[in-house]
Order: structure tokens, then sequence, then C-alpha cells
């Protein structure tokens, strides 16, 4: 973080040095816990429903217990950016398993832990063309950590990251299981290829995102045929336009693939106008100061 902004855990602020958590926290130990981003922009916080809705059902897949209602878990994010007088804010949620032994079994945890953290943070590829590499590192098979738990076990992720630190690129793309194209490291993928709209489905091992589903709703409101289906690599180097959507991203241009280029190397017609409808939409939201 950039600014000495309080940090809210477990009903107290601390300031962001004091911030901590026990070496006993499962979720340090062990990645055992779950969380959301979310941002909030012009005093508003957006999506914070849905956010709030996949950061409980992650939980329960998990069966771990908020030791908050959904209500008051808003209120509690609404106070954090309150306290730290922001407007235009990324929010990191975290609920940890909590201080347990050093042993794996999760019951002998009394209680989770919730972390907010506030901070301002710029749209990843603002104004940018992100460009990726297919990672060799396959993503996680549903019948092992199902993606769509959004958990704090990102070890998957960091292994592709690495290979696209290492090649010099923004992102990189994992394949499931069968092959077919997955999402990035840390957002859902679209491509576009005469005029159709195209994203991996939910069986395909994603992360059913938040900005992913803004994004098809966008669509729709502009009448642009979308489709949910599996994606080769194949089409992705022959896509016309392709795409990355987050909340950390907002929607990124994908211009380049393995050093391939995508369409004419631009971001393209339908990538720009959802690009606008986005920034239209995205200051619409839950206030903070009411």
């Amino acid at each position: 973080m950039s600014k000495e902004y309080d940090v809210y855990i477990d009903g107290k602020y601390y300031p962001k040095k004091e911030a901590k958590i026990s070496v006993f926290d499962h979720g340090f130990l062990y990645g055992d816990g779950v969380f959301e981003g979310i941002r909030a922009y012009e005093g508003c916080v957006f999506k914070l429903n849905e956010h709030i809705d996949r950061l409980y059902e992650s939980a329960k897949s998990i069966e771990l217990i908020i030791p908050l209602s959904k209500e008051d878990f808003k209120k509690a994010i609404l106070e954090t950016l309150k306290r730290n007088n922001l407007k235009d804010a990324y929010i990191r949620v975290v609920i940890s398993r909590g201080i347990g032994t050093l042993g794996l079994n999760p019951t002998l945890c009394p209680k989770a832990s919730i972390i907010i953290i506030t901070d301002y943070l710029e749209p990843l590829y603002e104004g940018k063309n992100a460009t990726a590499i297919i990672a060799s590192t396959s993503r996680n098979s549903v019948t092992a950590l199902n993606p769509m738990i959004k958990s704090l076990n990102y070890l998957n992720n960091i292994l592709a990251r690495i290979e696209a630190n290492k090649a010099g690129v923004n992102e990189a793309i994992m394949l499931n299981q069968n092959g077919t194209i997955c999402e990035g490291t840390g957002d859902n993928i679209f491509i576009v290829k005469a005029g159709i709209i195209i994203t991996p489905p939910s069986a395909a091992a994603i992360l059913l995102g938040i900005t992913r589903q803004v994004v098809i709703d966008l669509a729709k409101d502009e009448s642009l045929k979308i489709v949910e289906r599996s994606i080769t690599v194949h089409e992705l180097n022959n896509a016309d336009e392709a795409f990355f959507t987050g909340t950390a991203a907002e929607i990124a241009p994908l211009v380049n693939v393995d050093g391939r280029v995508i369409g004419n190397g631009e971001p393209g017609p339908i990538t720009r106008i959802l690009i606008e409808n986005f920034k239209k939409i995205r200051k619409c939201g839950i206030p903070i100061y009411s």
C-alpha cells in the first residue's frame, strides 16, 4: 500500500505497519481461506453484492464459517473505506480459517479471521494493451481444487505467472486438463471471431468472474452475439480480437500471444465498445458516503 491506510482485522483497525496475523493462522500456514478483490469508483462500490455472494459461496465450499452476516460484512467494507477517506479504491477482503495448530485439521481453528484492506490501485492495463503466453502450467482440475472457489491457495496461478515474467509478457493463459483455454492467472479471457464474442464456460475450469458477467451483460445490451464454449489455442491465435476481464484488470485488449499478433495488433471495434460502455457503468454501485 502506498499510504498509511488503516486495515480492518476482526472488528478493529490497525495502521498498515501494525496490521499483523499470527504465524499459527491457517491462512498463512496452508492457504486455508478465501478472498475477494473489489473496486470502488467515484464514491460507489461496484458490484458489492455480487462479490459478497461469491465470497460466501467460496467459504461454503470449503466449510469455512464467516463470523459476520452478509449485511454486516458490507457495512464493515463501507466503514473501512470511510475511515480511510477513499472514493476510488481497490478493496481486498480476506477470510482465513484463523489461528489453529501446526496440523492440517481445520476443526482445530475455533474462529475465522476477517481482514479488509483498502488502497488506491490503477487498473492493471490502463490505456495499455496486454501481451501473453500460453503457460505450460495447467489449471487445477475441478476434481482437485475447483477454480470456482476463490481460495487463498493461488500457487497454481503463481507458477503460471512466473512463466509470464520470464517471457517478458503481461499475462499467462492457462489451459485445462483437456488442453483448451481456461483463463489468465488473474483474469478471464474472451475472443471475437466474425463478430461473435466467445468465452470459456464454467465447465472449462474457470473462476466465474464478476467483470466477466458484466461484459456478457454489456454485450447483450449491444445486441452482440455471445457464446460460452470451449476455445482452442488455434482459435485464439486466429481471433479477430481478444481481451481479458477482471476486477483489477477491468477490460484489457490482448494483442499478442506467444509472439503471434491477434487481429491487427490493436484493440478491435467490439473490444473498444465494451471498454467505453464499462467506463459508463462502473461508477454505479453502493454509495460509500450516503
